[in-house]
């Protein structure tokens, strides 16, 4: 329509046209935006907030505030839950070579989202050093080992408590005559040549608890069997333990750790399956290190009766074992009495001068030697690292000067160097320092059991070296491979992945410090998941360190106070500006209601 005038309207044809493109065109920014900003928001999310909109919500101004719903407690049931090592999974796996009690993991879509309670009566455990021989029996409350095994002196039950006399089957007069004993037969035990052992049946692990008298840091190990809770028992006494067997798969250990390997009665058929557990055993210990076996066969001619065996079948087992050493080319160093010693050799030149064809064959150079982490045993000798002079017992600084020495072996670690050594030394001084300011417990008896959850030389731990405590020193799976580091340098640790449970009980760590973890596994772990497993090993009243960048540390603390943990922040010890800060945070102490139980 026209005006009279003849020109267009304002709102004639002619501008309608000239507007309807400017419309659409911002239309299309602002939707161009809109889909941006949300695309922005879905991938700043993606770390910090659960796909589950019952306890996530996304603000529209993309202000990421992450909700999770307070945790269930876990039926009464599960206050012994090892979800890797569970009893009631068993029956689905082979019972060769006790492959069953290996680990097997719950699938993702069965693993609980429940807080393990702790048993009826539960108590704060007994502080170090007498914990060493006393527990609350409510605690650990279990008799099977105290009926079975009460003429061996394991441990009694006396009133609110198990007391553990230091006994065990193959030193009914006391661990103390034993180590004596031992220690006559392997001079390298009082001097700092052997600094780190492992001994595979640990029983209650009496022998790992008084070898930290004498400077030795013992790996003590079982699997979950009908010796109820030996690991449990171990770690609520204040000594290093974790679960674990010979059967198929490796050792958590690389190759190397251990200056002395034990097994007294541990009943492990050394000389079947062509020496496999017994070539385990060869690959975590270092050259020139010693096993030491008391119990059958050694001494048969005394016990053999009280084997209900006979004597030619223990002389067989016996010959079978020596017989199986020398093809090894170990040197049989002692043997006297209920103990024999044998010891490694220290190089390869054994393995080369043997006569062709001699078994077990050494390892082809397509098997790495630390590799740990579900990796087949193969019946194979692994030799020594050519080159690497610094390893045997013999040449490896004695403890503690080997505790700040940089290892030779950090030359074959990506980014490793002896200055970066040093310096990663210094810095986790600094640090361990501030955090006692945060946490005055640390560095108190409080404190004993702690665990290193994401460690790379153990510095943490040598941080710690004068306090009543000892560390776990956990290495990823998927990092770079330091483990050996930490063993060179005196202390003990493990291979892990942290999206499947820990090889050990509920309620048996007093600290967890995690550096960086959640930012490293972020893309494979969920961080639920592994906060949740965290209460399950963490001790009531017990503490954890979260140290990560802020976006972590938010989801972290969200979900920490669900489980009803107590937790503050703090900035680290650079102050403010740091882009990462720490998460302090207590476990509560709490129990299932009278009608629940």
């Amino acid at each position: 329509m026209r005006e009279k005038d003849g020109k267009s309207s304002l709102f004639g044809a002619d501008k309608k046209q000239r507007i309807f493109p400017l419309i659409l065109m911002i239309v299309s920014l602002c939707a161009l935006s809109f889909y941006l900003g949300g695309a922005f928001c879905s991938e700043k999310s993606r770390l910090l907030v659960e796909n589950d909109a019952s306890k996530a919500t996304l603000q529209h101004d993309c202000l990421n505030t992450f909700k999770q719903e307070a945790f269930p407690e876990c039926n009464i049931t599960m206050q012994d839950s090892t979800p890797c090592t569970d009893p009631q999974r068993w029956k689905k796996y082979d019972v060769h070579r006790m492959v069953f009690r290996e680990r097997h993991c719950p699938p993702q879509s069965e693993r609980m989202e429940c807080l393990i309670p702790p048993p009826v009566g539960y108590k704060v455990p007994i502080l170090w050093p007498k914990s060493r021989d006393e527990c609350w029996y409510r605690n650990v409350p279990y008799d099977w080992i105290n009926t079975q095994k009460a003429n061996q002196n394991w441990l009694k039950k006396q009133g609110e408590k198990f007391i553990f006399p230091g006994g065990g089957t193959m030193f009914p007069n006391g661990v103390g005559e034993y180590l004596d004993q031992m220690q006559e037969l392997i001079p390298e035990m009082k001097d700092g040549r052997i600094r780190t052992a492992l001994d595979t049946g640990c029983g209650v692990a009496s022998w790992g608890a008084y070898l930290l008298d004498r400077g030795i840091l013992t790996m003590s190990l079982a699997p979950r069997d009908n010796h109820e809770a030996q690991v449990q028992f171990a770690l609520e006494r204040g000594v290093p333990a974790i679960l674990g067997i010979l059967s198929t798969q490796r050792l958590p250990y690389p190759a190397n750790a251990f200056d002395m390997a034990h097994c007294s009665r541990c009943l492990i058929p050394w000389a079947e399956f062509g020496g496999v557990f017994l070539l385990e055993v060869d690959r975590v210990l270092r050259p020139g290190g010693f096993w030491v076996l008391s119990g059958p066969p050694v001494n048969y001619k005394v016990h053999w009766k009280g084997w209900e065996s006979t004597e030619e079948k223990q002389k067989a087992d016996l010959d079978a074992i020596q017989d199986l050493l020398s093809r090894m080319c170990y040197k049989q160093y002692a043997m006297e009495g209920d103990i024999a010693v044998w010891q490694k050799p220290v190089d390869n030149t054994c393995y080369e001068d043997r006569e062709p064809l001699t078994l077990p064959p050494v390892c082809d150079d397509s098997i790495e030697p630390d590799a740990a982490w579900y990796v087949p045993i193969r019946p194979c000798i692994v030799p020594r690292t050519p080159g690497v002079k610094s390893i045997a017992i013999e040449d490896i600084p004695r403890w503690p000067e080997r505790l700040s020495t940089p290892p030779e072996r950090l030359r074959y670690i990506t980014g490793g160097s002896g200055g970066n050594f040093k310096s990663d030394t210094n810095l986790w001084k600094q640090r361990v320092q501030y955090y006692k300011t945060l946490l005055p417990a640390l560095g108190s008896n409080k404190i004993r059991n702690v665990m290193d959850m994401n460690t790379l030389y153990g510095s943490f731990a040598a941080a710690l070296i004068n306090d009543p405590v000892w560390v776990m020193n956990v290495v990823s799976s998927y990092a770079v491979n330091s483990l050996g580091v930490v063993y060179d340098r005196g202390f003990i640790g493990t291979v892990h992945d942290w999206c499947e449970a820990f090889s050990t009980y509920p309620r048996t760590y007093d600290l967890l410090h995690v550096d960086g973890l959640f930012n490293a596994e972020s893309h494979r772990c969920e961080m639920k998941f592994v906060l949740l497993e965290m209460d399950r090993i963490l001790r009531p009243t017990g503490y954890a360190i979260i140290r990560d960048s802020a976006n972590f540390l938010d989801k972290a603390q969200v979900i920490s106070e669900a489980m009803r943990w107590n937790c503050h922040r703090n900035a680290t010890e650079s102050g403010p500006e740091d882009s990462k800060a720490l998460l302090i945070c207590e476990k509560s102490f709490w129990q299932v209601a009278a009608d629940d139980q």
